[in-house]
């Protein structure tokens, strides 16, 4: 096996195209909408109750945003932990992608914030909770995104030619990794524990002590699902060789951690005996199925070794494993919450706040595209702008 593929440089070509421009009209949407929110209160945009004071906002962009930017967590375990070097070539790529999607979850939070003006209060010393799960994942949250920008700084400096400053960061950039590791665990699994801490508002298909552990597992699987996905579309979308030496045994110990997962939690679910929620007529229980079958589907796709010399199965695998990550959070704070409050309370989201969710997305393929095109972050080889 070759390193020639390891050497990053900027893919080129036009950053004006018709994925740009829809972009760029979704985010002024989002901004609009945003200029409303902050001027005349969270009430004018979001359909968020006394009985669902979070909605997609923390849900879907922050709870389900953090696990999708995983990839370089779930990438850096390989390479930096597990001494897997060979994976090297894919650590640029993810960072970008965990780097906007944390960025993103952090802007999630504050724009859900009522009185978004104290958001300063989480980190002033006489208003810390120490005890609170909420802190710990702001605080973490906070600082692993200051990290992730200081990791993929050398990028930047390698674009501006400051290869003196970009060499003295890179003798101190093991502290910043190693921090990049394990803030995501610790977060990860507190995003759980906000679920334990709601205790009987939850479904028990979902409410278990066994959840922090849950949430940081499927982090990892999901985000090695992303790192599919990504590289499928990014060699799709730039005309490049899919990295089939890498993604091929990646996806495999994707494989073994999904199996360790899917025993956890079924036989979580046996031993408390909360199994027979799955099988009544509601649709918490759909909805459960849905999430697993997700789960599963990567066994059927890329189970062996041929399947997995396919770049559509791989694609598919990637897919799926999103599915199923988006679905246990969404299910557990939406769906399966507020089941025996009986309080009366429903919430669906407004278009207006579903428009800021995808503004946001909108931002990081932006970002991404942007960045890509200009700095040295995909392999050398083989790139071709389109």
């Amino acid at each position: 096996m070759t390193q020639q593929h390891s050497k990053p440089a900027p893919v080129g070509g036009s950053l004006i195209n018709a994925v740009t421009l829809v972009c760029g009209v979704l985010i002024a949407i989002m901004v609009t909408i945003l200029l409303v929110r902050f001027v005349f209160g969270l009430s004018t945009v979001a359909n968020i109750n006394d009985g669902y004071s979070w909605g997609i906002w923390v849900v879907v962009d922050v709870m389900i945003g953090s696990a999708l930017a995983c990839g370089g967590f779930s990438v850096a375990l390989l390479v930096y932990i597990f001494n897997k070097g060979q994976y090297h070539p894919l650590v640029r790529p993810a960072l970008l992608a965990s780097l906007f999607g944390y960025t993103l979850a952090g802007g999630g939070i504050f724009v859900d914030l009522g009185r978004w003006w104290n958001f300063w209060h989480i980190f002033w010393p006489g208003y810390i909770n120490a005890n609170s799960v909420m802190f710990e994942v702001a605080a973490c949250v906070t600082l692993y995104i200051f990290v992730m920008w200081i990791e993929f700084s050398p990028v930047f400096l390698e674009k501006l030619g400051m290869r003196d400053v970009k060499n003295k960061l890179n003798k101190m950039l093991f502290f910043f990794i190693a921090l990049g590791v394990v803030l995501p665990m610790m977060h990860q699994a507190s995003l759980g524990t906000m679920l334990v801490v709601m205790g009987g508002q939850v479904n028990p298909l979902w409410q278990t002590p066994l959840v922090p552990l849950i949430y940081l597992l499927t982090a990892i699987i999901i985000g090695y699902g992303v790192v599919l996905f990504e590289s499928c579309v990014a060699a799709a979308s730039y005309r490049r060789k899919i990295e089939m030496h890498l993604l091929n045994p990646m996806s495999k110990i994707m494989l073994g951690v999904l199996a360790v997962y899917l025993v956890l939690r079924f036989g979580d679910l046996v031993i408390r005996g909360a199994l027979v929620e799955a099988f009544k007529p509601s649709l918490v229980a759909l909805a459960f199925w849905v999430e697993n079958l997700c789960f599963i589907a990567p066994f059927l796709l890329i189970g062996n070794v041929v399947a997995r010399r396919n770049p559509a199965r791989l694609f598919l695998a990637g897919i799926a494993i999103m599915l199923g990550g988006i679905l246990l959070r969404l299910n557990g704070f939406l769906i399966g919450y507020g089941h025996f409050t009986g309080s009366g309370w429903t919430y669906f989201p407004s278009l207006t706040e579903v428009m800021v969710t995808v503004g946001m997305f909108a931002i990081e393929v932006l970002g991404y595209i942007i960045i890509t095109r200009r700095f040295p972050v995909l392999p050398r080889e083989e790139a071709q702008a389109i």
